[in-house]
């Protein structure tokens, strides 16, 4: 076959289709991709900004990574219409790695966790999420709207009147345009109206040059000045595989979340890939490791973004109002940005999942708020999942076990103690399942019936070997009977006396 055909019978797979789908479906979807990127980028800067202090970096090291994030996440990545770039998680593990070695270190780091989260997609880890529950996702959504509130509270206070009747303003235009026409959004046309009105009736507003630093060039490669020695990877090693996991855990949630509001799936092992390649290449390009930010991308979600060009708008653009328009871009008043912060803060909560406090069990509803309260005193989203991860496998293994039941009958023509058991036998039902064996039995033979249980694993096994020991020590004749083929695999490899 000719090389040409080869070629575009590649091109015409289902897998080229979609990823050709998802950069452009349309001049409309187009046009609302390029539209919400731009709100994407007016978002991105207050926080890039405050996080990268956080960090204890220069502004523009945040701003370009974001820029260099985004335009490899938009190509790379798993999940369209996400936003990714310099997250505040994953400053604040950066932080202590700054101040005690320096910005050469953070950019080994962030090149490190950019490797291990590339080898974490190709190896299909992904699938871990699927241990993160509902509940825990609910209250991540929660936790992170009240974080994305409380950090516009600084610049709501020790400000003059005229901060807040911008704010008002803003959220005004914010929420009433819609009503007369969404051909644009609404947050783009704030941030114009109000940096016009900065400009034109000069008052004392703090503006995003107060932020910090703005970049003054453009990134360029170069290699992070560091000794090619053991040393050097004992340093950076902790810190690269602890930003890989928090930027990790943030990015999935967050490509979960977008699945939810947009009825679609993604790639999750790609997206686990392409955010490695981010970070490599944003540390390259002197720039600190980034992840998913659920605030902007639920705001880009919000006002249309939908396919890669949206996320490539928000990067590319980025760089454009900063550099060439810097001078403009200085000027925009704060407080239209924390106008749009509110408004994507108030759309990320899920209001209804206060009224499913009181419909839902309690126990969902313990490890959403425990989610949430975690989160938020800890201004660590990894942490608050963990925990609520840890509270649902602990309520779930509590719940099995409560499934799992032992009954006992006697025949005296045949002395035979029979124990029918059901349910599910696992580490945390184990001990419960031996306790119901009463080993002294008088009986003369004892059958065990599990055609209606499973065993899981070899504590589950060991459990059962016990039992039957110390019945067979006993004198009592021991039969076991209806293991399934899982469970026989599991018995005949672990404890194959018990079978005899």
């Amino acid at each position: 076959m000719p090389v040409r055909a080869v070629h575009a019978d590649l091109f015409m797979t289902p897998y080229f289709s979609r990823y050709r789908a998802e950069w452009y479906s349309g001049a409309a979807n187009a046009r609302r991709d390029v539209l919400a990127g731009m709100v994407g980028t007016f978002a991105l800067i207050p926080e890039v900004i405050a996080f990268s202090f956080v960090a204890g970096i220069d502004p523009e090291v945040g701003l370009f990574a974001s820029f260099v994030i985004g335009i490899v996440i938009a190509i790379f990545g798993g999940r369209p219409a996400m936003i990714s770039g310099a997250a505040g998680s994953v400053a604040l593990v950066a932080a202590a790695l700054v101040h005690s070695h320096g910005l050469s270190y953070l950019l080994g780091a962030t090149i490190l966790a950019g490797v291990f989260q590339i080898a974490f997609g190709l190896f299909k880890l992904d699938v871990l999420m699927r241990f993160v529950s509902r509940s825990v996702r609910t209250g991540f959504v929660n936790a992170l709207a009240i974080l994305i509130f409380s950090a516009q509270v600084p610049q709501m206070v020790d400000v003059s009147w005229h901060t807040y009747a911008m704010i008002a303003l803003g959220l005004a235009i914010i929420y009433l345009l819609p009503r007369v026409s969404d051909a644009i959004p609404s947050p783009l046309i704030c941030i114009v109206v109000l940096t016009a009105i900065g400009i034109a009736f000069p008052m004392p507003l703090h503006t995003v040059a107060d932020l910090g630093r703005l970049p003054a060039s453009l990134p360029h490669f170069a290699l992070p000045a560091l000794p090619l020695e053991w040393r050097t990877l004992g340093i950076i090693a902790p810190y690269a595989l602890a930003m890989a996991a928090v930027g990790l855990l943030e990015s999935l949630m967050t490509a979960r979340v977008v699945d939810d509001l947009t009825e679609s799936n993604s790639d999750k092992a790609q997206e686990c890939t392409g955010l490695g390649l981010a970070n490599v290449a944003a540390g390259l390009f002197g720039g600190i490791a980034g992840c998913g930010m659920i605030g902007q991308t639920v705001g880009n979600v919000r006002y249309g973004g939908r396919g890669r060009l949206s996320t490539l708008v928000a990067g590319v653009f980025l760089l454009v109002v900063m550099v060439p328009l810097r001078p403009w871009v200085a000027q925009v008043p704060v407080a239209a940005l924390v106008a749009i912060m509110i408004m994507v803060s108030a759309s990320t909560f899920s209001w209804g999942s206060l009224r499913d406090l009181a419909r839902h069990p309690k126990v969902s509803g313990a490890v959403m708020l425990a989610t949430v309260a975690v989160t938020v005193a800890t201004h660590d989203l990894s942490m608050g999942v963990a925990v609520g991860v840890l509270m649902s496998g602990v309520f779930f293994a509590f719940k099995v076990t409560r499934l799992m039941r032992v009954e006992t009958g006697y025949d005296a023509a045949s002395d035979t103690r029979t124990y029918d058991v059901s349910g599910q036998v696992f580490f945390a039902s184990a001990e419960i399942f031996a306790d119901r064996f009463d080993l002294r039995d008088t009986a003369g033979r004892v059958r065990i019936d599990l055609t209606q249980a499973h065993l899981w694993d070899i504590t589950a096994v060991g459990a059962l070997e016990e039992v039957v020991s110390k019945l067979r020590a006993h004198g009592i004749a021991v039969e076991v009977v209806g293991l399934n083929t899982a469970s026989s695999v599991l018995v005949d490899r672990h404890a194959p006396l018990v079978m005899g």
